[in-house]
């Protein structure tokens, strides 16, 4: 399962102008605000957690918040994710990939998911 999301620097530039860091609560837990040092930054998480939620399949969603994508960064700087069990559990998920870049004004990201959906819903 593969999703990909584009999200414009200027874009979460303005949100920041307008109502200052806490509006990056919104999407982003304490930890992954810390990480992002940057609006780039900020930009690029924002396009990983949609890129992830598009690669399941539900976007985001009352089945996919937000708060259900963890990202993280390793020593190397590269970014990786986790997800919520209810997830994990529904997909039988054996793997994950992202991929963040910034280029022009833009932040990508590309999330790759191996795994099976099972028959349980992701509802309860």
């Amino acid at each position: 399962m593969i999703g990909i999301d584009i999200v414009s620097i200027e874009r979460i530039t303005k949100l920041k102008e307008r109502f200052g860091d806490k509006a990056f609560a919104k999407f982003l837990s304490p930890e992954e605000i810390t990480l992002a040092k940057s609006d780039a930054t900020v930009a690029g998480f924002y396009a990983a957690k949609e890129a992830v939620s598009k690669a399941l399949g539900i976007g985001i969603s009352e089945k996919c918040g937000f708060f259900d994508i963890k990202l993280c960064k390793d020593a190397k700087n590269a970014p990786s994710f986790s997800l919520s069990r209810h997830l994990i559990e529904a997909y039988n998920i054996t793997d994950l990939s992202l991929s963040i870049t910034h280029d022009n004004g833009f932040a990508i990201a590309v999330a790759v998911i191996e795994g099976k959906k099972s028959t349980r819903q992701l509802w309860h």
